[in-house]
């Protein structure tokens, strides 16, 4: 099968880790006589520096006619002044709003040769295997009004956190149909307590439960849930919450892994169904980082994982995904690490020697 992917590398580290990606890719396409097709444009400063734009039409364009998009990372201090009318993440907010990725997916897994690599109790992360279903296009990023000005008094700014029923309910259907997968354990995350958009997104999420007899639905305050990623990780299964709150926990279950650099993402444009080729973009969670930009020491492993789910949901080759799945976990397993999980007795290695390691067996 051939595939046609828009290849964005960003800014900072993303060039980096891109490259280590489009390796892996490669390389199972080889072995199982598929053909990726790479386009490549700019996102974020690069765009900005370039072309004026955080993203521009033309980029939009080849992302929508394409199978999937990957990406990097997005930003930097070179672009950073709270005054500049063009941000670097304004890039992804349009691509995430013009191609329809409401619903993100960030699952949190904590390989077992890596227990001995955080900052937790190895008993508290052991077998750890959760999943985030993070609404992407609605909430604080993107509701109105959303500006600040100046009055007699001082300075104001307001942003608004804004829900439709249909926003919700498209995307706590996806964390039901994920739910229903796995655990059939849902756990809903929000601030009813407090806010009216999440008394909303409580009672649709009671509504569409309606449809998922087989899946228990639990409602957690978002708070209670940053307790309990840290507390008792091994009672979480599939998660589904809104923009903001998805945003920040996930940063924080990252270190249950040991590193951000070790978690994937795929935003989709609808409910993943087995088999199903469905348009997503793949990104790893973390940031540009750009101190660390050609510097070869960052860890691939995230942007290589969402490799594996663009091939999962977008290409439906589930055994092209776990054999990139299987390489990450072998390359572990043989003692072989970045700066970022690095213990006693492993083997450290750069970003292009982690790469190319996971790549060869990926392509074996």
């Amino acid at each position: 099968m051939n595939f046609n992917l828009t290849v964005l590398p960003g800014d900072g580290v993303g060039p980096d880790v891109t490259a280590e990606a489009i390796k892996a890719l490669q390389a199972v396409g080889k072995k199982f006589g598929h053909g990726f097709y790479l386009e490549n444009r700019l996102i974020g400063g690069a765009a900005i520096d370039a072309e004026g734009v955080a993203v521009s039409g033309d980029t939009l364009a080849q992302c929508k006619k394409s199978d999937a998009v990957l990406l990097g990372a997005v930003g930097g201090p070179k672009w950073d002044d709270p005054l500049n009318k063009v941000r670097p993440e304004d890039g992804l907010l349009e691509m995430r709003k013009y191609l329809g990725l409401f619903a993100n997916l960030r699952p949190v897994k904590v390989f077992p040769v890596l227990v001995d690599s955080t900052n937790f109790k190895p008993e508290v992360i052991e077998g750890v295997e959760f999943i985030f279903v993070r609404e992407l296009t609605g909430g604080l990023y993107f509701g109105k009004p959303k500006r600040r000005w100046q009055t007699a008094k001082g300075r104001r700014a307001v942003d608004s956190m804004a829900y439709s029923e249909q926003e919700i309910e498209r995307i706590v259907r996806v964390g039901f149909e994920l739910a229903q997968r796995r655990q059939k354990k849902l756990i809903s995350v929000d601030k009813a307590n407090v806010l009216e958009s999440s008394r909303l997104w409580r009672q649709v999420a009671v509504e569409v439960a309606e449809s998922y007899p087989d899946v228990t639905l639990e409602h957690m305050l978002v708070d209670a849930c940053s307790m309990r990623i840290i507390q008792n990780p091994k009672y979480l299964d599939t998660l589904v919450t809104e923009n903001t709150f998805g945003d920040i926990l996930t940063d924080e279950a990252s270190m249950l892994a040991g590193s951000m650099g070790m978690l994937p993402s795929a935003s989709l444009a609808g409910v993943p169904e087995a088999g199903v080729r469905i348009f997503g973009l793949y990104e790893p969670i973390h940031g540009s980082a750009p101190r660390r930009a050609g510097l070869d020491m960052v860890n691939p492993i995230a942007i290589i994982l969402s490799v594996a789910m663009m091939l999962r949901y977008s290409c439906a080759l589930e055994k092209e995904a776990q054999a990139v799945e299987s390489a990450v976990e072998a390359v572990l397993n043989e003692g072989y690490r970045t700066y970022d999980i690095m213990s006693e007795g492993k083997t450290k290695v750069g970003t292009k020697e982690m790469g190319d390691l996971i790549a060869g067996k990926a392509g074996g």
